[in-house]
């Protein structure tokens, strides 16, 4: 069996994921087979994966690329138990990669709890016997009373797994040494006995400042600080929409990259309030000279060099809040590409059928916004599938050729209209289930943006129509996953697991 370490945190958002990313790197590296591992992810954004029983299913984005950090195939082992909130307190409910059903807090804690803890457990034990080291991701605070009884992410991954513990503090939030002590304070007997050190993340300056603070909180605690790790952003793909703005605010992403504003094209990105998959648009805002403007179903777009709309885990409700927010008057005035991704596919069609399937009320049909000459029909089965097309660019990305890869998830089947189907401007650029006219293009394929081919031919076209010349790629950096295991090497921490736990490492 493994040894697995279990990175915790005091919050959410306090690096768990990239410190996790970056030792599965750092461990495969040093010649270890290692495996990344979370029991309990809730995130919108998923990537399609092998079952245990051989067919797609489905995994939270962070282990996906763990996985692939740690040099191993990504399957549902990975993340055993996936809750993708769709709003009102409902959570559809994944266990091995397979939608099981629709619940509430109150249903999942009751009804299936005992189910998903049992996949857990196995899902870590085929991990364990395979592998020399396992890194569970916790999730949210590793202290979380009112849980503590069911905190299959946390506690119970620390028991099962007989883990090791290691507690991130994000010392950017403030309040870190209160905030580690709170949290070590609160923790189960035996679970703060598996406590084997400490590290604060995102420090912004000279480490030498924390120095007294670090020693009193050993002192008072008994819990070695391992490492104090540098701010920094490897260019991991982020979990979960908590990283974006808030429904009805606005972020640009991408303005850091030095190019002048006047060499610069704008994505408006719709922040849709039910936003899914959002790690599509994260390519483009990597593109030096391309920002990605996230905007409210309220905000400007006319500005805009091209117009995105994400998935959305409920295009229905999305949809009525789109309509609510006057969308559609500004997206038929505007003048230029827009691109529909997954539900953002589905948005820009004819109308919504059988639309009670993916809504949380009863609703038969309702008219979408008519950029696209398709109706897309809901139904209860999913659609998930690792894909590999031709590409025959046309419309937003006239002139991309080649193949593209990445994955479906969804729910329903999206056709031409009959009008559609006579036109001759339509075509389908990305496979049989993509639909592009001269300024628009639908499609359910995720990650089509890290395809380079598309990338650069939507990027091509933005500055083509812009009259401004685009600039040039920088050189060629570090891979994410590499960038990730720097940061916790350089800091030491790998070396201090290595004295502080039986990882090996």
């Amino acid at each position: 069996m493994a040894n697995t370490l279990l990175v915790a945190g005091t919050a959410s958002h306090v690096g768990k994921s990239t410190v996790v990313a970056g030792l599965c790197r750092a461990l495969a590296d040093r010649g270890r087979a290692v495996a990344p591992y979370k029991a309990q992810n809730m995130s919108n954004n998923a990537r399609v994966v092998p079952a245990p029983d051989g067919d797609p299913g489905e995994v939270g984005v962070s282990q996906y690329v763990q996985a692939r950090a740690a040099r191993v195939a990504p399957t549902t082992d990975h993340n055993p138990v996936l809750l993708k909130p769709r709003g009102d307190r409902e959570s559809q409910l994944v266990v091995d990669g397979r939608a099981v059903t629709h619940v509430d807090t109150d249903d999942y804690y009751r009804d299936y709890w005992s189910r998903a803890r049992e996949a857990a457990v196995a899902a870590h034990e085929l991990l364990a016997d395979a592998h020399d080291v396992v890194v569970a991701e916790g999730a949210g605070s590793i202290a979380e009373i009112n849980l503590h009884d069911r905190d299959l992410a946390n506690l119970e991954t620390a028991r099962v797994a007989d883990a090791d513990v290691l507690v991130l503090v994000d010392i950017e939030r403030g309040g870190a040494f209160a905030s580690l002590y709170g949290t070590l304070e609160l923790l189960p007997a035996d679970v703060r006995e598996r406590v084997v050190g400490a590290a604060i993340t995102k420090f912004r300056g000279d480490p030498a400042l924390l120095e007294p603070g670090i020693e009193e909180i050993e002192a008072r605690t008994g819990v070695p600080v391992l490492a104090v790790l540098p701010y920094d952003d490897p260019g991991l793909p982020a979990e979960d929409s908590v990283s974006l703005p808030a429904a009805d605010e606005s972020a640009v992403r991408g303005a850091d990259d030095g190019v002048p504003d006047a060499r610069r094209v704008t994505v408006a990105a719709v922040r849709l309030p039910r936003i899914s998959n959002a790690t599509d648009l994260e390519p483009l805002a990597a593109v030096p000279g391309v920002r990605v403007r996230y905007v409210p179903p309220t905000g400007r777009i006319a500005d805009a060099d091209a117009v995105v709309l994400p998935g959305t885990k409920n295009t229905v409700d999305d949809l009525r809040a789109l309509r609510d927010a006057g969308f559609g008057d500004r997206l038929r005035a505007f003048d230029g590409p827009v691109v529909g991704l997954c539900g953002g596919y589905q948005l820009l069609g004819a109308a919504l059928t059988n639309a009670g399937v993916e809504s949380t009320d009863d609703v038969e049909r309702l008219p979408g916004f008519g950029v696209l000459p398709v109706i897309t029909a809901f139904c209860t089965e999913k659609h998930l599938e690792r894909v590999s097309l031709d590409v025959d660019g046309a419309g937003p990305i006239a002139g991309a050729t080649g193949t593209a890869t990445g994955y479906e998830i969804h729910m329903g089947r999206t056709e031409l209209t009959d009008r559609g189907a006579a036109r001759a401007d339509v075509t389908h650029p990305l496979g049989p289930r993509s639909v592009a006219t001269s300024d628009a293009l639908g499609t359910y394929l995720h990650g089509v943006f890290e395809n380079a081919t598309v990338r650069d031919a939507f990027v091509d076209g933005l500055y083509e129509r812009a009259g401004v010349p685009r600039p040039s790629p920088p050189a060629d950096r570090d891979s994410p996953a590499d960038r990730a295991a720097a940061l916790v090497s350089d800091a030491g921490l790998v070396d201090a697991l290595r004295d502080a736990t039986d990882l090996g490492v």
